[in-house]
């Protein structure tokens, strides 16, 4: 299941890969790169998931294309097909971060970073997808940052980090960022 790769983390507490009118205090959006077999079926990447415990996944899709950040959960990203250059932080952010993802990819978005699709590249023919999981008993909710979402975003810095790492188990990157 597991590749031996780079894992790139993107840890600041200020504000570099915020969504930029929420106020989380926690910042790490870890990309694992080539972390999964990219030849592996999103059904496989789901059981492997389930297998770890820390995570359910919810649904397969792509990305909205609007920014948005979830208010009440973490969430973690595995890119199952296609490739496609994304945003974290939110693009008025000028030290947003905005990776190119592509199929093995596995990433993780903390509570109240706002994320988006900027762009589905399509180079090798394959629709960008994803499988979106969340930690057990979570459901995700949407938030765009309007003024009306403030109690919303109180609420972030209670959400509690990972136990174990989602992808890794007990000793995993997402627990040393």
């Amino acid at each position: 299941m597991q590749k031996q790769s780079k894992t790139e983390n993107h840890y600041d507490h200020n504000s570099t890969v915020k969504h930029p009118s929420d106020h989380s205090p926690d910042s790490r959006v870890a990309p694992y790169t080539e972390h999964f077999d990219p030849i592996q079926a999103a059904d496989e990447l789901e059981e492997h998931l389930e297998a770890v415990g820390e995570v359910v996944p919810q649904w397969v899709y792509s990305m909205y294309s609007q920014t948005h950040f979830h208010s009440i959960t973490h969430e973690v990203l595995g890119v199952i097909s296609g490739s496609a250059r994304l945003c974290f932080g939110g693009e008025e952010n000028p030290e947003r971060f905005e990776p190119t993802v592509q199929r093995g990819d596995l990433i993780i978005v903390p509570a109240g970073v706002g994320h988006r699709l900027l762009e589905d590249l399509h180079g090798n023919q394959e629709e960008f997808q994803m499988v979106g999981a969340y930690p057990q008993g979570k459901q995700w909710d949407m938030c765009y940052g309007k003024p009306e979402e403030k109690a919303k975003v109180q609420r972030i810095k209670d959400v509690a980090w990972f136990r174990q790492d989602p992808l890794y188990g007990v000793d995993g990157p997402a627990l040393h960022v």
